[in-house]
């Protein structure tokens, strides 16, 4: 990790349990509740709120759905057990049924999983010769798709955030059912460039970790001793087989993350390009997303007074 993304870890997890208290307090609630989903952001909120609240403040919940990867509700299921909190899952395959969500796109027609994983990667490799150099997938329907075209293209979109806006859903209709309050997990890369959906992962009564980048969440998670499984797992959004946050983003976080600080610095893309040994164009792809997720990240316009 670079000297301007280290952190002291102990002093960090002590300011971040102090946070999830006070924001308890402030609230007027019992304890917290968390989406548990085997990756690493999740399992860090879960180990910050047990350092807060002690185990019985805790509260796990796991929302898979038909197109979760196996290991998910395994791993999250484990750390839930070492964290010693409470836990229960509630799938959300049932309520996408209804919705009409997996006519969108049929992967069901393929008989694995690991075909599925091959057809959307396949996809995803098509679009972004067809968007062109500076796009990506990602980037290009951040802002919404007119002037874009392609098989699957709005259903494909309307699949994936309906179901991160139902695990909002259940989220908070669990947290009231116990007076607790909703932890968020995004984090700082996240929230930077975007990777989130609007009214679906950001719905959350505090975020803990919206000031840790990426590689610094991933240092706090081994202070943490947060599973090593964990640590190591490719993070992913887990909602369509195959498709991993770097693979979406087109990025490694630790470049991502790197490229970001300096953003936020004030230094321009020549400096970063030299001192990063990019081609600039990589980082005008960073700068852009972060002028994108500005939109995302703001409520709904209002008229002018």
């Amino acid at each position: 990790m670079d000297d301007e993304l280290r952190l002291d870890a102990a002093a960090v997890a002590a300011d971040l349990a102090a946070f999830i208290r006070s924001a308890v307090d402030e609230h007027q609630r019992d304890g917290v509740i968390v989406g548990l989903s085997g990756g690493l952001d999740s399992a860090v909120t879960a180990a910050l709120a047990v350092r807060a609240l002690g185990p019985q403040g805790v509260q796990g919940l796991i929302l898979p759905e038909w197109d979760s990867a196996p290991e998910s509700k395994r791993l999250a299921r484990r750390h839930a057990q070492q964290l010693a909190i409470s836990c229960r899952t509630v799938r959300l395959t049932g309520l996408l049924l209804l919705l009409g969500a997996y006519r969108q796109v049929p992967l069901w027609v393929l008989p694995t999983r690991r075909l599925r994983a091959e057809m959307i990667r396949r996809q995803y490799e098509r679009y972004t010769e067809a968007f062109g150099e500076g796009e990506s997938p990602f980037s290009a329907v951040m802002v919404g798709t007119r002037g874009l075209s392609g098989p699957w293209l709005n259903q494909s979109i309307a699949y994936h955030r309906v179901k991160v806006r139902l695990r909002a859903v259940l989220l908070y209709y669990h947290a009231e059912l116990h007076n607790s309050l909703v932890l968020g997990t995004s984090n700082r890369s996240e929230l930077a460039v975007g990777f989130f959906v609007k009214h679906g992962d950001p719905a959350a009564d505090a975020y803990p970790l919206a000031l840790l980048y990426k590689t610094q969440v991933r240092a706090l998670a081994a202070y943490l001793q947060v599973p090593q499984e964990i640590i190591a797992r490719p993070p992913s959004p887990d909602i369509l087989p195959g498709l991993t946050d770097e693979g979406a983003l087109q990025m490694d976080y630790t470049t991502l993350d790197r490229v970001l600080w300096r953003l936020e610095q004030g230094q321009d893309v020549e400096a970063i390009a030299a001192a990063l040994r990019l081609e600039p164009q990589r980082v005008r792809y960073v700068q852009m997303l972060t002028q994108r997720a500005e939109m995302l990240r703001h409520g709904p316009r209002v008229p002018e007074p």
